[in-house]
C-alpha cells in the first residue's frame, strides 16, 4: 500500500456508511483519495447528500439481506479496505423484547457481518484490510438492558480473531474497532444519558465519529500490517 494518507488508486469499500461513524469513515477516505463505495438501508437522503460531497457511490442495500449484501460487495470489484459499520441498537427487557427485532439485530450485527467479511476477503488482493465496527460493551456491560446488543458485539471479536488466522496467510489483516460513547445522532453528547456515560469514563466527554474514523485509517495502513485478530478500544476510558 501507498503512505497511509495517500489513498489515491486504491478501492474502500464501508457497509453502513450513510451516518454517524460509517459517515465520517467515508469521508476520510474519500479525503485522502480512494475510491469509495457505501450501502445504506433507509438514509437515502443522508446517503445521497454524503456521495455528492465526498464523491464516493452509494448503493442501497439492506444488511439483514445476505443476497443483496453480497451482490453489493462483489460490484465494487477489487478491494483494498473493507469496513463493516452497519449495526442495531436494541433496548430492554429481554423477558419482553419482541424476537423478530432481536433476530434482525442478530442478522445485521453478527450474520451480515461474516458473510460480508468473508465476500470482502474473496475481492481482495493480498494484504488487504478488514475492519469491523464494535463497541466497548462487547467487553463490558455497566447497564442493564443491551444483552442483545452486547452480545453481538462479543460475537465480532470471535469473528476478528478466526479471521485473523484463516486470512493472515494471504496477509489480510482483521481487527475489530470499539467505541465507546460517541456523539453522533443515535447517542447524542446532549442525550439524556450522556451524564449517566460520561460518570463511568475517565475522559467525561463523547468522543466523535472523525476519531473513530482516524483509527480505522491508521489499522487499513501500512504500519499497522503487523495488527490483526486485534480490539481496539476507543472509549474516553469507558471500559477502564
Amino acid at each position: 500500500m501507498q503512505d497511509s494518507k495517500d489513498w489515491r488508486g486504491k478501492t474502500v469499500m464501508v457497509v453502513g456508511g450513510s451516518r454517524g461513524i460509517g459517515s465520517a469513515i467515508v469521508t476520510a477516505f474519500a479525503a485522502a483519495g480512494a475510491t469509495v463505495r457505501f450501502t445504506y438501508a433507509g438514509s437515502r437522503d443522508a446517503a445521497l447528500a454524503l456521495a455528492e460531497t465526498t464523491g464516493a457511490q452509494a448503493v442501497q442495500a439492506d444488511a439483514a439481506e445476505r443476497a443483496a449484501l453480497l451482490d453489493s460487495i462483489r460490484a465494487a470489484g477489487p478491494l483494498d479496505a473493507f469496513v463493516y459499520n452497519a449495526g442495531l441498537l436494541l433496548s430492554g427487557d429481554p423477558l419482553t423484547l419482541d424476537a423478530d427485532a432481536v433476530d434482525r439485530l442478530i442478522d445485521v450485527n453478527v450474520r451480515g457481518a461474516y458473510h460480508a467479511m468473508v465476500e470482502a476477503a474473496r475481492r481482495m488482493p493480498d494484504g488487504g484490510r478488514i475492519i469491523a465496527i464494535g463497541s466497548v460493551h462487547g467487553d463490558r456491560m455497566p447497564f442493564a438492558g443491551i444483552t442483545a446488543y452486547g452480545m453481538s458485539k462479543s460475537a465480532l471479536q470471535g469473528l476478528a480473531r478466526g479471521l485473523a488466522r484463516d486470512f493472515g496467510p494471504r496477509g489480510i489483516t482483521v481487527n475489530v474497532v470499539q467505541p465507546g460513547p460517541t456523539d453522533t445522532d443515535m447517542n447524542p453528547a446532549d442525550g439524556p444519558l450522556a451524564t449517566q456515560m460520561h460518570d463511568e469514563m475517565a475522559i467525561r466527554r463523547h468522543g466523535t465519529a472523525s476519531e473513530v474514523a482516524q483509527l480505522v485509517m491508521y489499522l487499513a495502513s501500512p504500519p499497522a500490517r503487523g495488527i490483526t485478530g486485534a480490539m481496539h478500544t476507543i472509549d474516553g476510558g469507558f471500559g477502564a
